[in-house]
Order: C-alpha cells, then sequence, then structure tokens
C-alpha cells in the first residue's frame, strides 16, 4: 500500500508543477486547476519528498493525464468558437452566400467593429474549407485593421458543386468581385491549391490590389505509396515544440477536432487539377501585366507535399516582382498555424493595403 500512495504522491507533484506551468504561460489549453488547483497539488505532492529518480518514472505517465484533466476542464476552450457568426466586442461575423458565376459562394465576412477600408479573402488548401486552422491568421489581420472573407471553394466546406475547372476559378474571383464592392482595396491570400487557383483567377482577371501565395505547388503527382510517405513525414514534421502555442487557444481534443472537414468532392482530381491551374504558367502571365499587384510568397523549409525544388522554382519565376520567404523549420501542414507566417503575411499586407481602419 505504501508503494501505492508513493507512487500517487510523484503524480500528483507533478501535475501541480505541470499545471502551475501551463497556467504561467499561458497555455490554458493544458491547465485544469484555474491557477489554484497546481501549486496546492504540487505543494501537498512535494511535502511527502519524494526522489528525483522516481519522480522521473512518474512523469510519462503524468503528462497523458495532465492533457486529459485539462481538456476536461475546459470543455468550452474551441478555437473554432472565435469563427462563429455574431457579434463581438472587436468584430462582426456575418454567414453569407455570396453570387457567382456558376452558384453562391459560401464565406464568412469578418469586419472590425471601427470598420475597415481594406478586406483580405483567403482561399483554404485541399481537403480543408474556410475555417480550417484560420482563426490565428484572421485574428492578426483584424488587429491590422484589415476586414477578412473567409471562403469555402467547389467541392470543400459547405460549397454545393464539385471541384471542377474552369468553374473553380469563380470561388476566388467572384469573392474578390464581392469585396471590390465594399472596399477601397482588396488582398488575396491562396495558400496551397487556394494559392494556384487565387493565381489562376487573377491571371484571366480577378483583380486586387495584393497578392499573398503560401506553399502553392507547381504541380503534384505521387503513386500511393509516395503519398502515403508524405503523409507520415509531414505528421512527424508538425509534432514539434514551438507548435505548443496552439494549446493557448484550446484543448488537444479541439485542436484535433479543428482538423476535421467535410473532404472533397471532385469531378477532377487535384493532381490533374494543379496542372490545369498552371501556377507557374499563371505567374508568368499576371507578371507580365502592367498593372499587377505586389506579390508576397512564403514557403515551407521542410515541406515533405512539395516536389523538391518546387519553392525554388516559384521564386525564379516571380524574380524581380515578388518578395520571396522560405521558413526553414516549418512545413506543408505547420505553416499556416506558424506565428512567423502569419507575421510576415500581416505586416506585408498592413504595409501594401494600408492600414484598413476607417
Amino acid at each position: 500500500m505504501q508503494r501505492v500512495a508513493n507512487y500517487f504522491i510523484r503524480l500528483a507533484t507533478w501535475l501541480g508543477l505541470l499545471d502551475t506551468l501551463a497556467h504561467q504561460t499561458g497555455l490554458h489549453g493544458l491547465s485544469w486547476g484555474r491557477g489554484i488547483g497546481g501549486p496546492l497539488l504540487s505543494l501537498l505532492g512535494l511535502a511527502g519528498r519524494p526522489r528525483f529518480r522516481d519522480l522521473m518514472r512518474s512523469l510519462p505517465l503524468a503528462l497523458p493525464i495532465q492533457i486529459g484533466l485539462a481538456c476536461l476542464a475546459n470543455p468550452n476552450l474551441d478555437p473554432k468558437r472565435q469563427l462563429l457568426p455574431g457579434d463581438y466586442a472587436n468584430r462582426k461575423i456575418e454567414r453569407l452566400d455570396i453570387p457567382g458565376e456558376y452558384g453562391p459562394i459560401p464565406a464568412l465576412h469578418i469586419s472590425p467593429t471601427k470598420g475597415a477600408r481594406a478586406a483580405v479573402c483567403i482561399a483554404h488548401g485541399s481537403g480543408a474549407d474556410k475555417t480550417f486552422y484560420a482563426w490565428r491568421l484572421c485574428a492578426a489581420l483584424l488587429e491590422t485593421g484589415l476586414a477578412v472573407l473567409l471562403i469555402d471553394m467547389d467541392g470543400h466546406g459547405e460549397s454545393p458543386r464539385p471541384q471542377s475547372y474552369p468553374a473553380m476559378m469563380a470561388s476566388v474571383g467572384g469573392a474578390a468581385r464581392w469585396l471590390r464592392e465594399r472596399y477601397d482595396r482588396v488582398g488575396l491570400l491562396g495558400m496551397s491549391l487556394g494559392g494556384a487557383v487565387t493565381a489562376n483567377a487573377v491571371a484571366h482577371g480577378a483583380t486586387c490590389d495584393a497578392l499573398v501565395i503560401w506553399e502553392s505547388p507547381p504541380r503534384l503527382r505521387v503513386d500511393r505509396a509516395g503519398y502515403r510517405r508524405m503523409q507520415i513525414k509531414e505528421i512527424l514534421r508538425i509534432a514539434r515544440p514551438p507548435l505548443i502555442h496552439l494549446f493557448r487557444d484550446g484543448t488537444l481534443y479541439h485542436i484535433i477536432m479543428a482538423w476535421q472537414t467535410s473532404g472533397i468532392r471532385a469531378q477532377i482530381g487535384t493532381w490533374d487539377l494543379f496542372d490545369v491551374l498552371d501556377l507557374v504558367g499563371s505567374l508568368e502571365r499576371i507578371k507580365r501585366d502592367p498593372q499587377r499587384p505586389p506579390l508576397l510568397l512564403v514557403y515551407a523549409g521542410r515541406d515533405a507535399v512539395l516536389p523538391p525544388g518546387s519553392a525554388q522554382e516559384v521564386a525564379r519565376t516571380s524574380a524581380g516582382w515578388g518578395e520571396f520567404h522560405l521558413l526553414p523549420r516549418a512545413s506543408h501542414l505547420s505553416l499556416p498555424l506558424e506565428p512567423e507566417a502569419i507575421a510576415l503575411s500581416r505586416a506585408w499586407l498592413g504595409r501594401v493595403l494600408g492600414h484598413g481602419d476607417v
């Protein structure tokens, strides 16, 4: 019985210390004690004078217990709640169906309470939807005084249409026109597939005052075995200590649940779609236009999705026009969550579009 009691004392020590650390560092998704339970439990455990070696042996069990307790204690700490329609202290969020050439474009229009003169349309990546890990980027742009439009591209989210070409370009083109009717300046930001769709739309007439492309591949073709290896590499690369900052926004349960989407409904496969979108050709076409918008390119140094040399190919294509950044520690999945990518894009859009406050 004494051995069992000692083991519980060691667990209590760790749970108290971990909770205190999580609370003090603002990692609320890893905390359960509201700033009181952790210190009390750690003092109680340390009063039993556990040996350091014994403490270390109990750490592997204490970690999952800490995460589990935090999930149970914070059922409403869901970062996607930040994107629910409604009126908030600093923003208003409206659920819209924007008229498009091929039908309505589901969207969320997020505007600062004090108004804005400039707005940014964000197009998600393949298999995602308009809210997919978008809360951090939206918050950063709102702090700059910019309004945000999150859209579901064809075949994704709430869109009633399948993924097809050329109809998919209207997802961005229609959204850009809608923003142009309401704001003085409009920026377009596309992630991965959304970047290729956005560049193609601009190359074929969609107008904007700033163009941002995150981690879009010029082409993407892998066999089933290669795709599986790519997934494994990306999962391993996203699980790194710096991304622990996500627990400021939600618990592990909510962060994992935010990954769930409706999938893809397609008339054209994603590999074939990248071929016809022709990112490099689109950028070359825009580059020749005397009225081309300023361009920002952000890519990940540890991207397991893009074929080798893809980022460099895009950089060469936009040489003399675009501003290119390679974030060495980011991966394809982590880049939209990287504070560096968000801060870089926020600052650039603020300079190009002007701080959008009315």
